[in-house]
């Protein structure tokens, strides 16, 4: 990592409330939320965003949310991101083979329409010489209402935000899933 946490007992005790809630929800205090604590608003502020993001009533799927944070992460090489999310999309239910085709979805026939219209999304938000086009809003228009549409960019704005953080501090894996889920090529090769 380029920036080491501080001692907990040096962050405010607000934030310390946070970690609190993360040793109880991961077992551990995780290390992207102390580097996004060096600066306790900002910190205050994602965290925010996060957990109306990931609320258990939202209006996307759980599995369907995780899958797109995991390839948000792969594409924005995050081996934190890959990591947490993927540990959190096989508790969801998605089976190990179809995390496994994740990075190759497009030639992997166990991904439903759904999904598939929600990862051709993530990967026009995410890949820098991409668009949205209006033949791909059709697409998920037939899957999702202009809420839940709303709700499906806004989290994978954030996926994309959070990882490049987490990338360009160089934050690793923390040892959540231990599938392999980003080769070499991945972690090197710019989108």
């Amino acid at each position: 990592m380029f920036i080491q946490p501080k001692p907990i007992s040096q962050y405010p005790w607000y934030i310390r409330l946070f970690f609190w809630k993360q040793r109880r929800t991961y077992g551990k205090v995780l290390e992207p939320g102390m580097l996004w604590a060096r600066s306790p608003s900002v910190f205050v502020g994602v965290a925010l965003l996060y957990g109306a993001l990931n609320r258990g009533r939202g209006r996307i799927d759980p599995a369907l949310r995780s899958l797109v944070t995991v390839r948000v992460s792969q594409i924005n090489h995050c081996e934190f991101c890959v990591d947490i999310n993927a540990s959190t999309l096989l508790k969801r239910g998605i089976s190990e083979e179809k995390v496994a085709h994740l990075a190759g979805w497009r030639d992997y026939d166990g991904f439903s329409p759904v999904e598939r219209a929600a990862l051709e999304l993530a990967e026009a938000i995410t890949y820098s010489h991409a668009r949205v086009e209006t033949a791909l809003m059709q697409l998920l228009g037939e899957h999702f209402d202009d809420d839940a549409l709303s709700e499906l960019c806004g989290l994978i704005a954030f996926q994309n935000m959070s990882s490049k953080y987490n990338a360009a501090l160089n934050i690793p894996a923390q040892g959540f899933c231990q599938m392999p889920l980003m080769t070499p090529d991945q972690k090197s090769t710019p989108d």
